[in-house]
């Protein structure tokens, strides 16, 4: 056998520094990524949902105590931070329930081509951050 007949593909290892900066995730990557973002995100801050869950219902005065965390703060935490944690758990939910949604269909559906991949991604993203702005939008005052 010649060398040129057989010849073994070659690889080689990446870079972190030269590799990875010009490599391009595809849509599909960056919401499984996301994905699992916002589950840490919502497990990290769950301390303060259960916060805000025990504080709403408990009591008249502990819910005007929580609706004051969210208008004034509370201590040297101003109150526009309250509303930005409260809306990083607004999206982290919304992303990861849409996300893992979109992977019970394609497990269920065995829906694995590139370009549901890309489509489903892509449909995740826009209905994630279009119902976490509309949320935003009322957690702010703006309707």
């Amino acid at each position: 056998m010649t060398e040129t007949a057989r010849k073994r593909p070659e690889f080689r290892n990446i870079n972190a520094f030269s590799d990875l900066p010009t490599y391009r995730l595809p849509v599909a990557g960056w919401v499984s990524i996301l994905h699992r973002v916002s589950g840490a995100l919502m497990f990290l801050l769950m301390p303060f949902i259960i916060w805000m869950f025990d504080n709403s219902i408990s009591s008249e005065l502990s819910y005007a105590s929580f609706a004051a965390a969210f208008n004034v703060g509370i201590g040297f935490i101003p109150g526009w931070f309250m509303k930005l944690l409260a809306l990083a758990i607004i999206w982290a939910y919304l992303h990861h329930f849409i996300a893992g949604i979109r992977h019970l269909y394609m497990d269920a559906c065995h829906a694995v081509t590139k370009e549901f991949g890309k489509s489903s991604a892509i449909v995740t993203l826009a209905l994630s951050l279009s119902l976490t702005v509309v949320l935003a939008a009322k957690l702010f005052g703006l309707y």
